[in-house]
């Protein structure tokens, strides 16, 4: 089983650039469930994607417009939102803001050094 180490210190974690516009941290993980923190400048954009994982995630800060299946809202820092899996969702940020997603299981691609969009 790959597991994290059981205390992971946020400034002890590199951050992965997706782009100049999105970067995030895997936070800790096993292989049934793992916790990404991503950070968004505005004008990011988490490209439309599905995966077999469920997600849930809580929006830590900053504003996004948010699609799930064929809805799209307004989500802000304190809110939240779940996706089932092989359900297509994205995001774009229009104001600076972190994500803090929980997947189930974990995102073998995520360490695999995958970006959001390469598993389409």
């Amino acid at each position: 089983m790959k597991a994290s180490k059981e205390f992971l210190f946020g400034k002890d974690i590199e951050w992965e650039v997706i782009n100049p516009l999105l970067k995030r941290q895997i936070m800790g993980y096993d292989d049934k469930i793992m916790l990404v923190k991503v950070d968004f400048k505005a004008g990011g954009v988490g490209e439309l994607h599905e995966h077999h994982h469920s997600q849930v995630t809580y929006v830590e800060s900053g504003e996004f417009e948010m699609t799930i299946g064929d809805e799209v809202k307004t989500i802000r820092g304190g809110d939240s939102y779940y996706i089932p899996p092989h359900v297509l969702h994205g995001c774009t940020c229009t104001k600076d803001g972190v994500l803090i997603d929980v997947f189930s299981p974990h995102r073998e691609d995520f360490l695999e050094g995958k970006t959001y969009g390469d598993d389409k």
